[in-house]
C-alpha cells in the first residue's frame, strides 16, 4: 500500500512540475511577455535645411546643407531636421544620434544620379565584407535616430541597375536605350556604363581581398551598387510614414542593429528591379515591422544573419522580430 501511495505521489509531483514548466514556458513566450523595444525620443528643436543653404530648385546639389543641418542638430543635443516640400537633389546623407530627419508632405529627397558623389567605402553585401559605393542614407554606431514624415526618399536606382530587355515592353526598352548606357553583346541587357558591364563578368569583384588594390575597385566602381538605406550597429531606430523607393540595390538594410521600429512605411521598386529587396534585417535584435507595404523587385522582407564563414564568425542571429499588419507584393 505504501508503495502504491508513494508511486501516486511521485507521479503527481512530476505532473505538477511538468504543468508548472509548461505554464512558465507559455508565459515566457506569450504575447504579453515579449522583449520591449526601446523607443526613440527627440527634442522639439527644429533645424530647417533651407537655413543651411538647401535649395529645392530641382538641380542644385544640397548635400552639404542637409548634412550641416544634421551635424548642427546633433551637436545641440538633437531634435528635428526638417525637409520642407519640394524636390531636393542630394548626395549621401549621414544620420547622427538624436536626430529625426522629417519629410513634410510633398517633400522628395532625390539622390543624385552622379556616381562620382558616392565615394567607395568598406561595406557589406549579402553577408560578406565588400567594397561598395556609399549608401545614399546611412548611419554607423548611432543611437536614437529616425526618418519620419510623409515624403519620399528616392535612390535614383534606375541609373544604377542593369535591366533585361525581356522585363520591358518595346517602348520602355527603346526609351532606356536612348537614355545612354551600353548593351551586352547579345543586346538583351542594358548596363549603365561599359565599366559596369565589364565588372559584371567578374566573379564577386567587390569582395575585399588582399590582392585587390584601390585602383582595381575604382575601375569597377559603377558596378558596386549601394543599398538605399543602411544603418550599421545602431540602436533605437524609427522609420515611419516615409516612402523609400527606387533603390540601387536593397531598399532598407539594418545591420547589427537593436530596437528598430518600421511603421507605416512604403518600400517601392519596379517589379523587375535587380536585387531590389524591400528590407533585409541582418543580425538585428528587437524589431517591429507593422502597417507597412513592400512592393519591390526581389525579396519583400528578408531575415538573415550573415553568410558562410563570415556569418559564423560574427555569431549574431536576428532575434525577437514581430511583423504584423503588413503587405508584401512580388516577393
Amino acid at each position: 500500500m505504501k508503495k502504491i501511495v508513494t508511486t501516486i505521489f511521485a507521479l503527481t509531483f512530476i505532473a505538477s512540475l511538468t504543468s508548472n514548466a509548461q505554464k512558465a514556458n507559455k508565459q515566457e513566450y506569450s504575447w504579453d511577455n515579449l522583449p520591449a523595444i526601446a523607443k526613440t525620443s527627440f527634442k522639439a528643436d527644429t533645424f530647417n535645411i533651407v537655413k543651411y543653404g538647401a535649395k529645392n530648385d530641382g538641380f542644385t546639389l544640397s548635400t552639404k546643407a542637409i548634412n550641416d543641418a544634421i551635424i548642427a542638430c546633433n551637436k545641440k543635443g538633437g531634435g528635428v531636421v526638417l525637409v520642407p516640400k519640394g524636390m531636393w537633389i542630394t548626395g549621401p546623407i549621414e544620420l547622427k544620434s538624436n536626430v529625426n530627419l522629417h519629410l513634410q508632405h510633398n517633400a522628395i529627397l532625390q539622390f543624385t544620379r552622379d556616381f562620382s558623389q558616392y565615394p567607395l567605402v568598406k561595406s557589406n553585401w549579402e553577408g560578406l565584407p565588400q567594397m561598395r559605393n556609399q549608401s545614399p542614407l546611412w548611419a554607423t554606431n548611432q543611437t536614437n535616430i529616425a526618418v519620419t514624415g510623409y515624403g519620399i526618399v528616392d535612390g535614383a536606382g534606375d541609373a544604377w541597375r542593369m535591366v533585361k530587355k525581356s522585363k520591358l515592353n518595346e517602348t520602355q526598352w527603346a526609351a532606356l536605350v536612348a537614355s545612354g548606357g551600353v548593351l551586352s553583346d547579345d543586346k538583351k541587357t542594358w548596363h549603365p556604363s561599359q565599366q559596369a558591364l565589364d565588372a559584371g563578368k567578374l566573379k564577386n569583384p567587390g569582395e575585399i581581398t588582399a590582392d585587390k588594390t584601390p585602383e582595381f575597385y575604382q575601375s569597377i566602381k559603377d558596378f558596386l551598387r549601394p543599398n538605399l538605406v543602411v544603418f550599421t550597429s545602431c540602436k533605437k531606430i524609427l522609420l515611419e510614414g516615409v516612402t523609400f523607393q527606387n533603390s540601387p540595390a536593397w531598399n532598407i538594410h539594418p545591420l547589427m542593429c537593436e530596437d528598430l521600429t518600421v511603421r507605416n512605411v512604403y518600400a517601392k521598386n519596379p517589379w523587375y528591379a535587380q536585387n531590389g529587396d524591400g528590407i533585409d534585417l541582418e543580425s538585428c535584435k528587437n524589431v517591429l515591422i507593422e502597417g507597412s507595404t513592400f512592393d519591390v523587385g526581389d525579396d519583400g522582407i528578408c531575415i538573415k544573419s550573415g553568410r558562410d564563414a563570415a556569418g559564423r564568425k560574427r555569431g549574431m542571429p536576428t532575434e525577437n522580430v514581430i511583423i504584423r499588419n503588413s503587405t508584401v507584393y512580388h516577393a
